[in-house]
């Protein structure tokens, strides 16, 4: 059976080699990428300009302008969606939408 000892310095030379391969890949995947770079005349701005316009929030979920609200309490509806409970109680009390127009 093996002594803990040398497992631990087997597991130590195991650690340097994966270390050792994990820059030498790193260094060849970078000339690699400068490689192509300038094959095809890239830039780093290049690169980066293309992420941050991939990174540039949609254009969805603006706020809308309210067009209608509750002189009383202040509260407002946009019109879009469901109709707020609020709103719907006014109704039902006979108040016309038209009374809570902006």
């Amino acid at each position: 059976m093996p002594v803990l000892s040398d497992l631990m310095a087997q597991r130590a030379a195991l650690d340097m080699q994966i270390e050792k391969a994990r820059r030498e890949q790193r260094a060849a995947a970078i000339e690699q990428i400068k490689s192509l770079m300038a094959e095809h005349g890239l830039t780093l701005s290049d690169l980066t300009a293309r992420a941050r316009k991939a990174q540039q929030p949609k254009a969805g979920g603006r706020k809308v302008a309210a067009k209608y609200r509750d002189k009383s309490t202040g509260d407002t509806w946009s019109g879009r969606g469901l109709q707020p409970r609020w709103l719907k109680a006014a109704l039902a009390a006979g108040k016309k939408l038209s009374d809570f127009a902006v």
